[in-house]
C-alpha cells in the first residue's frame, strides 16, 4: 500500500494510492491514515488512483470525516473517478463529503470565504438532487 502525504500551506494532501477500497484493505488503510488525521486538521484525500469502492470503503471516508471534524478540522475529497463518484451519489454521500475535481480546487476551498462556500453548496445541491 502506497500512501503519499504532501503539505500545501496549512492543508495536508493524502494520496491514498489504492485502486480499490473494500473490506480487504479498509482496516490497514485506516491504520496508515490515522496518524495523519491525528495531527492535521485540514485534509484532502486524493482518490486519483481509485476505481472501485464498496460499503466498507464508504465507511472509511465517514470515519475519517468524523475524526477530523471532532478535532475542529475538515476533510475534502478530490480526483474521484466516474465509477467511484457514481457510488457516492447513489448513497448520497456527495451531500456529506465535499468533493472537488482537483487537489488544487480542494486546497483553495479551505481558504474561500465561508459564505461563498455555503452559496456554492446550495447551488450544487440544486443541480444534483
Amino acid at each position: 500500500m502506497e500512501l503519499t502525504v504532501q503539505s500545501i500551506g496549512d492543508v495536508t494532501i493524502v494520496d491514498l494510492g489504492v485502486e480499490e477500497l473494500d473490506a480487504g484493505n479498509t482496516v490497514p488503510l485506516k491504520e496508515y491514515v490515522a496518524p495523519v488525521l491525528d495531527v492535521h486538521f485540514k485534509v484532502v484525500l486524493d482518490l486519483n488512483r481509485m476505481r472501485f469502492v464498496d460499503s466498507s470503503g464508504l465507511g472509511f471516508f465517514l470515519s475519517c470525516l468524523r475524526k477530523v471534524k471532532a478535532a475542529g478540522g475538515d476533510l475534502k475529497l478530490c480526483g474521484m473517478s466516474k465509477p467511484v463518484r457514481a457510488v457516492f451519489e447513489l448513497v448520497k454521500m456527495h451531500r456529506i463529503l465535499e468533493i472537488h475535481s482537483t487537489r488544487e480546487e480542494a486546497v483553495r476551498a479551505f481558504h474561500s470565504d465561508p459564505s461563498d462556500r455555503i452559496d456554492s453548496n446550495r447551488h450544487s445541491a440544486n443541480q444534483n438532487p
